[in-house]
């Protein structure tokens, strides 16, 4: 009787992307639907934004012009079509396209996230070894306490405990904002050509600007960054534990092998594989803590803007602000999967 082929492991990763790709266009497609309702219970987004600033004739003059008295599936279709050409409206409150406004504060935010994942797996997975070595002692007490104190802070409380600390009481740190403004640091030497400060630091050669900018960029993602180090830490604790519990590790310890030796060279790695799975997870936390974060530091990003435009009632600059995190969420999700299936192949199945 002839046997069964076996099943490709090429094969399972080419269908396991392929449907994580397909997966993307729903998800996409349900958050921007949802955005685009709850942005909508409030009314028509001129209403909201100008009502009682503006004579009634000129408001409905406004409302008409952007198409808001036309019926409500009307205005979706239509939205959804100007999302897949990029377009996502014109702000209201100071009349510029949203897609200006995404790309010109979208890479601020997505250098504060990168300093923070950084932040995050600088704390989080020593921690997490540190705590699995130690297990149910003191030391493992102390950081189990830390990574649910890390986690729980609101981020903007563990910002203004930094500023305080740091800017205030030991003036070390910058208290605000992504450069200085004064005359050691002038912010006309960035040529501004990437949006990114820390890439136009390097380019300008002056190493004092390019302190300056780290110097900012310190306590903001000190603060983003705790959330997701409480997060790694009790990961890599339970994985390096669960690891440590195995046979071939049993193996190695009756051949004489340190338990230094194990959680660094047999359940250092097998703890990472989970921080990886959840890593697009950590990512929308992080997204979502960058509002809070820059706007207790004066980080002008994203987060920053959507703060600004929600005050002012501007829905529309809303509504494209949080499509675009979206799509991003979605994308890294994405990614992270593939990784994942490349480290762990059992994840294809």
């Amino acid at each position: 009787m002839p046997s069964r082929p076996s099943k490709s492991p090429g094969g399972g990763l080419g269908r396991y992307i392929l449907v994580r790709a397909l997966l993307i266009i729903p998800t996409v497609f349900i958050l921007v639907t949802l955005v685009f309702v709850l942005m909508r219970t409030t009314g028509d987004p001129i209403t909201a934004a100008l009502g009682g600033r503006l004579p009634a004739d000129q408001l409905q003059e406004r409302i008409t012009e952007a198409g808001y008295d036309r019926p409500l599936i009307v205005q979706y279709l239509e939205y959804l079509g100007q999302i897949f050409t990029g377009d996502f409206g014109t702000t209201i409150t100071d009349n510029r396209p949203v897609t200006e406004v995404l790309l010109t504060y979208g890479l601020a935010t997505l250098e504060l996230v990168f300093y923070s994942l950084i932040v995050a797996f600088v704390i989080g997975i020593p921690f997490g070894m540190i705590a699995a070595y130690f297990r149910d002692k003191g030391q493992d007490a102390v950081l189990r306490v830390f990574a649910i104190l890390a986690y729980a802070t609101p981020v903007f409380f563990a910002g203004l405990l930094l500023k305080l600390v740091f800017a205030v009481w030991l003036k070390v740190l910058p208290v605000a904002g992504r450069a200085s403004t004064g005359p050691e640091i002038q912010m006309e030497v960035l040529p501004n050509n990437t949006g990114i400060y820390t890439i136009d630091a390097i380019m300008t050669g002056d190493p004092a600007v390019l302190a300056d900018v780290l110097a900012h960029a310190v306590l903001p993602s000190i603060a983003l960054g705790l959330l997701t180090a409480g997060v790694f830490l009790r990961l890599v604790r339970t994985n390096v534990i669960g690891t440590l519990s195995t046979d071939y590790v049993d193996a190695a310890r009756s051949r004489g092998v340190s338990e230094y030796r194990l959680v660094r060279k047999h359940a250092y790695r097998p703890a990472l594989i989970p921080i990886i799975t959840v890593m697009g997870l950590q990512i929308a936390l992080l997204l979502g803590g960058a509002v809070l974060t820059e706007t207790t530091f004066e980080w002008k990003g994203l987060g920053f803007q959507l703060a600004e435009y929600l005050q002012a009632r501007d829905f529309v600059a809303v509504q494209g602000i949080v499509a675009l995190l979206a799509v991003i969420v979605a994308l890294t999700n994405f990614i992270v999967d593939i990784i994942a299936a490349l480290i762990d192949p059992r994840v294809r199945y």
